[in-house]
């Protein structure tokens, strides 16, 4: 199952040898490791992102869950990191693209105060156990959720409901008077602009979508190559 993934430290040496046990979890093929990077919170609030680009490119995942997490965590994911920036850039529209739920990023944000560091990953997990036992060992707090599918579901009840509204405006449209028809044709112009607009970025959602899927489909494949190839020697 895929998911995402903060661990909150109480520094930075901690947080790195976090990331390390991920990578050495993934190495084993007890989890696959598809993007990750390290979070510093400041005193003033504001974080700084700092990117790893093993094993999969951090920025193949920008764009997606993974990046609307650190978008979340750090502002615009393209701005955030390796950047300092304020928490609060672009935090809703991104809460809402993660699709991991609100109660998931404010959890995290209250154990990331300032001085902590965390570790962001996706990852592919059957069973919680290990990292948990890893990460525990450490000293981090473990902060998972399944990655949703509510943002597809919620994006198509806002396109239904558009349509809804544009359909009832031109009935409307087609019995007023001309005063009336003018205000109503004003109305379903800029309800069609918002379609429009939704529709669009859900072909670019679909699109990100494809692209993180196919990188990790051809990165699990890529392992699981490897591995055979270290059992024949």
């Amino acid at each position: 199952m895929d998911r995402m993934l903060v661990v909150v430290f109480g520094d930075e040496s901690k947080a790195y040898e976090g990331k390390k046990a991920l990578g050495e979890l993934d190495r084993e093929g007890t989890i696959g490791l598809y993007g990750y990077a390290v979070v510093r919170k400041n005193a003033d609030g504001t974080t700084r992102v700092e990117q790893s680009d093993e094993p999969l490119p951090l920025g193949t995942l920008v764009g997606t869950t993974f990046g609307a997490l650190l978008g979340v965590l750090g502002g615009p994911a393209g701005v955030a990191i390796g950047a300092t920036v304020g928490l609060g850039v672009g935090g809703a529209a991104d809460v809402y693209n993660a699709g991991v739920g609100e109660d998931y990023f404010y959890d995290v944000e209250k154990a990331l105060t300032p001085g902590k560091v965390a570790v962001v990953a996706e990852i592919e997990e059957d069973w919680t156990t290990p990292v948990d036992n890893r990460m525990e060992a450490i000293g981090g707090t473990v902060f998972r959720r399944s990655i949703s599918e509510v943002r597809d579901r919620l994006h198509q009840e806002d396109v239904a409901a558009l349509k809804a509204d544009i359909a009832q405006m031109k009935a409307e449209h087609a019995m007023s008077q001309a005063q009336r028809r003018a205000k109503l044709s004003e109305k379903i112009r800029l309800l069609d602009t918002k379609l429009q607009t939704k529709l669009e970025k859900q072909k670019e959602r679909r699109d990100a979508l494809d692209r993180e899927a196919k990188a990790k489909a051809d990165y699990m494949k890529g392992r699981a190559a490897a591995a055979t190839s270290r059992a024949s020697i």
